[in-house]
């Protein structure tokens, strides 16, 4: 399920919460070893459980934000995969298990899922792997992948309107991140001075106006998963065409407009190349190499000139929400100290200057 290096669990807090879980899900197979297999960057954890009959599931184990959220998500995600059976991608998505036995009091299985009041897991198929993308892609594979994710898309957008809305949106995670700077403890949870937090809830501000303007409200909303990392999917090379095989982490999956996919799409497709030492700036954005996907997508599935521009509050909600409010419970802390500070001295500054109208010539 992931290509990271596999480890011994150490913590026996996590291996009997895994057991206990397990236990619940009823399956009568037997866990035989547990490996890690986390990509320690998050602070999630992810395991790979071996069973008594040769077969694997992994396990993600979560500790912050809701449990009811995550539930949702997990719900959201299986309704996605199952909606999408009928077309290409019906084995795409690493599907979440389900509740084992009589389900004829439901229209279908629940997603399982098991907290204990501390640590909440759902277990997950253990998806084969394909091949991974290179660091640093050809221009036939950027064509390659900018025409595979507008038919994922396109056919994302068709069942969407069968599969409900999500309780958070990126409004309601850029209001929530507009209290806790207003908040006069903020200072618990944000390593920022006064004049810092006053710029973040300017910048705040401005991308919740930015919704309004666009008609955030009106949008297709569609199952999106936001980190396209080069550790999280895989690919088929058949005949030296890239096409999409699967994929298997979901920790920023959500039901938002397509926009959200594309910042981490400008980054598989960049010059810089996957690093191991990784920041998050725009320039990615405004690279020849992405307007190239970006033009490969739009002849399957056409843009408008709003979702182009509006690729500035993608990237905008990025840094205000997965590092500035959700940083800290995200990333392991050498990665979080140092991506906070970089949020409002590079990330935002810069994200004011952006000028995305370059990327509207893939319009004509």
């Amino acid at each position: 399920m992931a290509r990271q290096a596999t480890h011994k669990v150490l913590d026996a807090k996590y291996d009997e919460h895994l057991r206990q879980a397990w236990d619940h899900y009823g399956d009568p197979r037997a866990i035989t070893s547990v490996l890690e297999v986390s990509a320690k960057v998050s602070t999630n954890r992810v395991y790979r459980l071996h069973l008594d009959d040769g077969a694997s599931v992994v396990a993600k184990v979560s500790s912050y934000g809701s449990y009811f959220l995550f539930r949702e998500d997990h719900d959201r995600i299986h309704r996605s995969r199952q909606l999408l059976q009928s077309t290409r991608w019906a084995d795409l998505l690493a599907d979440v298990l389900t509740e084992r036995g009589p389900v004829a009091t439901r229209r279908e299985p629940r997603v399982f899922t098991y907290y204990n009041g501390e640590l909440w897991t759902a277990f997950y198929q253990d998806v084969p792997q394909g091949h991974p993308l290179p660091r640093i892609l050809s221009e036939g594979q950027i064509v390659d992948l900018g025409e595979e994710m507008a038919l994922l898309h396109r056919d994302c957008a068709d069942v969407a309107r069968r599969i409900p809305q999500s309780s958070k949106t990126i409004k309601s995670d850029a209001i929530h991140l507009l209290e806790l700077l207003s908040d006069k403890h903020s200072s618990l949870k944000f390593q920022y001075d006064n004049e810092q937090k006053q710029f973040l809830r300017g910048q705040v501000n401005e991308f919740l106006e930015q919704l309004d303007r666009f008609g955030y409200d009106d949008w297709t909303k569609i199952p999106v998963l936001i980190d396209w990392n080069l550790g999280n999917f895989s690919v088929s090379m058949a005949k030296q065409q890239v096409r999409l095989f699967s994929r298997w982490d979901y920790d920023w999956f959500r039901i938002e407009p397509r926009l959200l996919d594309f910042y981490f799409l400008s980054r598989v497709a960049s010059a810089t190349g996957d690093r191991t030492v990784f920041s998050y700036s725009p320039h990615t954005l405004l690279e020849p190499r992405f307007k190239h996907l970006l033009a490969a997508y739009h002849r399957i599935y056409p843009l408008n000139e709003d979702e182009i521009l509006f690729m500035r509050e993608v990237y905008r909600f990025f840094i205000l929400n997965y590092v500035v409010r959700e940083g800290d419970n995200f990333f392991q802390p050498e990665y979080w100290r140092r991506l906070q500070q970089e949020a409002v001295s590079l990330c935002l500054p810069a994200a004011q200057r952006l000028d995305v109208r370059p990327l509207l010539a893939i319009l004509d």
